[in-house]
């Protein structure tokens, strides 16, 4: 079992004489991809049409191929195919970043000329290329937190914010609060805060990603494609934003 010693600290164990490593970290992993694919499977019930609502179903159904593959190579079985297998479910999760991205990017067009629209657009393909590639060549986790980052923190919540600016409408508010909660899974794995051996950093994370894809989900459920968002004649003030979204109001 001491040939097994995960990264993070916690025990192996073994199922059936099968090396298992990270359990909890690899349970945790399956939390993710089990919201992802109940968000996936309501979503797609419910028929809601619209290239927006089509991208965040791709979201969480990416995700939840790359949160699947995560707990199995990048943890469980880490030991048996090496580092490099981590890439499969690294680089899927950088493609479901990119599919949140462009469901924001479509949304917030009408507010935008065509011209920066598309800007947005390639930038978004290039961004994700550059990430791949510097993941694939350094074998780093780094970037792809970095991506990540980039993705939800400085294109998903900034358009977030100028829509609900502009409109007020309260999946806007939703997904700017569900960016922010977000943003602590990255603060628990940078600083390598856990509860316990048996519910680490990483399973902290986890569990904060999981809590997050089921509020993306409800965000989505309010976006009404045959309802479109009409702009308020007076947008909110920034102080007005704010309060919305600290809960003030």
């Amino acid at each position: 079992m001491d040939d097994f010693l995960s990264p993070s600290g916690q025990p192996t164990i073994e199922i059936l004489g099968l090396p298992i490593m990270e359990p909890m970290v690899t349970f945790t992993d399956f939390w993710i991809t089990a919201v992802c694919l109940y968000a996936f499977f309501r979503l797609r019930a419910k028929g809601l049409s619209g290239r927006i609502h089509r991208y965040m179903r791709y979201y969480f159904l990416i995700l939840a191929i790359a949160t699947f593959l995560g707990g199995i190579l990048g943890h469980a079985f880490q030991y048996a195919v090496g580092i490099e297998w981590k890439l499969p479910g690294w680089l899927i999760s950088m493609i479901a970043v990119m599919a949140i991205e462009r469901a924001s990017i479509f949304q917030a067009q009408p507010y935008f000329s065509n011209r920066f629209g598309r800007l947005l657009e390639w930038f978004n393909v290039i961004e994700l290329i550059t990430f791949a590639v510097i993941t694939f060549i350094t074998l780093n986790f780094f970037f792809i937190k970095v991506h990540s980052a980039y993705g939800l923190g400085l294109v998903v919540l900034p358009l977030h914010l100028i829509m609900f600016q502009k409109t007020a409408h309260p999946m806007h508010l939703v997904f700017i609060r569900t960016v922010l909660f977000a943003g602590l899974s990255a603060v628990f794995y940078t600083l390598e805060i856990g509860i316990h051996l048996w519910f680490n950093h990483l399973d902290v994370a986890h569990t904060i990603m999981a809590i997050s894809m089921y509020f993306f989900y409800r965000g989505t459920l309010l976006l009404d494609p045959n309802k479109p968002i009409l702009p308020l004649k007076k947008p909110l003030s920034f102080s007005k934003t704010s309060s919305a979204i600290l809960g003030l109001r």
